[in-house]
């Protein structure tokens, strides 16, 4: 049911293109491009196939009209030494040297409700602490403050698991790239691969494009138009991890302003 009310919302779009063709058709004098320059929207579709990366056992995603509601119950699906010991997802720490207080597990669920065709707002928005946007695997996205509203320094970049998450009071959360280690079989480390949704509802994928380059033309926000691993050739708005080290080896997931209007991570 879900795929079909977006089906048939693509098809009254496609009606209104056609419509909108005919008008400029018959006005050739007002729409005609002659400068070259590059008309490419600031809205276009999420590509509906992106969220099949999404965890099934943590994420729930459903469609109400023009509107994409992401429902997790916070709960990652990988190894990690946050997990209680007598879980069978339970590893001794490969990455982190020292570990935050708490364990994975509990009431951490969280839902964001965003547009399905998310645009760029007339200004960006810093991001402040907390949830900024939902991660295939059902964790939260933080950006690179801490609690106390610093960024990430070696004591804090120590308490990081190989997925580039530790505990907090909110629970289990990432901040910055995963480790290419052999544990990591799952999450983006340089690569193509989703990462998640931002709270904007543009989609956030690894460092490197779906040709395998890295992309040139980022904003300050790691964002620009281009085609993804699920655009099916559209050129749609999309944030890409920065290759950039925000700290000694560290790769901060983000940490500029969202560029569309973010929604509430509740």
């Amino acid at each position: 049911m879900k795929y079909l009310k977006l089906t048939l919302f693509s098809l009254l779009g496609a009606i209104a293109f056609m419509v909108s063709c005919s008008s400029d058709a018959e006005n050739t004098d007002e729409t005609d491009d002659t400068d070259g320059t590059d008309d490419t929207s600031d809205a276009a579709s999420t590509p509906l196939s992106a969220f099949d990366e999404f965890n099934p056992d943590a994420v729930t995603v459903s469609f109400d009209g023009d509107n994409i509601t992401i429902e997790s119950n916070g709960i990652p699906n990988h190894t990690s030494p946050y997990w209680e010991e007598t879980n069978p997802l339970y590893i001794e720490p490969v990455v982190a040297t020292r570990q935050t207080p708490g364990r994975i597990g509990g009431d951490r669920s969280y839902s964001l409700t965003v547009s399905s065709a998310p645009e760029i707002a007339a200004s960006s928005t810093a991001t402040g602490l907390g949830a900024i946007g939902i991660a295939v695997t059902g964790v939260p996205i933080f950006n690179d403050l801490e609690g106390d509203s610093r960024p990430i320094e070696e004591e804090i970049a120590q308490t990081f698991d190989y997925a580039g998450a530790h505990n907090g009071p909110s629970g289990y959360h990432y901040h910055i790239e995963s480790s290419d280690i052999p544990e990591n079989t799952t999450l983006s480390y340089d690569d193509e691969k989703l990462v998640g949704i931002m709270a904007d509802g543009f989609l956030l994928y690894g460092r490197r494009e779906a040709d395998a380059s890295y992309p040139t033309d980022l904003d300050e926000s790691g964002g620009h138009f281009g085609v993804t691993p699920h655009s099916d050739g559209e050129v749609i708005y999309h944030y890409h991890i920065v290759n950039e080290f925000y700290f000694g080896s560290i790769i901060a997931l983000f940490a500029g302003n969202l560029q569309g209007t973010p929604n509430t991570i509740m």
